[in-house]
């Protein structure tokens, strides 16, 4: 068996990183179906296909790292570890005797080694950077990982639609929606949104800017 694991939402300042592993005897079925990195697909698109991904994939498993979580981690870890601790949880799970992962790091063997060292030597690791564009079972797993964060920033967007009138946006920090919705929402509570990575220079400069604003303002 082989497999594939990838993350999606890394760098956002709102909302979870959901790494996702999805396994099969072949990667060619996925290659069938036309995957492709999931940032080069409409969310439609990515809907239809991870669909048929739970069809055909042997196996699938996921987590969801929220907000706070990565904030707690942080303290300890570097972002890369997160990922490193997160794609080991995943091909822990899904037991494969081959793993392809999309490496987090910029030295792509150092990832692939990072994780080796915490898994049984008889699986293999090959970790490359972009492997969602080159190997289709990678590019099925990024699919999956994205349509799942997707539901779970419509589930923020919604309750938190609840106590202020504005649309979220992505939760990235180069959205200007989604900055907009935290300049109004500091304004407003006096504090960052739920969900917030607060350990995040974009959510920390927010904070702090529309707080001197408020009291620049007495």
């Amino acid at each position: 068996m082989i497999a594939g694991v990838d993350e999606a939402g890394r760098g956002p300042v709102i909302g979870p990183m959901v790494i996702a592993g999805v396994q099969a005897k072949d990667q060619n079925i996925f290659r069938q179906i036309q995957v492709k990195d999931s940032k080069k697909l409409s969310k439609k698109r990515r809907t239809f296909l991870a669909d048929q991904i739970k069809q055909i994939a042997a196996k699938i498993e996921f987590i969801v790292i929220n907000a706070s979580d990565i904030d707690d981690m942080r303290k300890v870890m570097t972002m890369n570890e997160i990922e490193v601790h997160g794609f080991t949880k995943i091909i822990k799970k899904l037991k494969p005797d081959q793993c392809f992962v999309d490496a987090a790091d910029v030295n792509s063997d150092r990832f692939g080694s990072n994780i080796s060292a915490q898994l049984p030597k008889k699986i293999e690791i090959i970790s490359k950077h972009k492997a969602d564009d080159i190997y289709p079972i990678v590019s099925a797993a990024s699919i999956i990982a994205k349509t799942i964060r997707d539901k779970e920033i419509e589930k923020i967007s919604k309750k938190l639609g609840k106590k202020l009138n504005k649309p979220l946006g992505s939760g990235y920090p180069s959205d200007p929606i989604t900055q907009q919705y935290m300049h109004a929402w500091v304004k407003k509570y006096k504090k960052l949104p739920p969900n917030t990575r607060k350990s995040w220079k974009t959510a920390q400069r927010i904070y702090e800017q529309q707080i001197r604003k408020t009291l620049n303002d007495f």
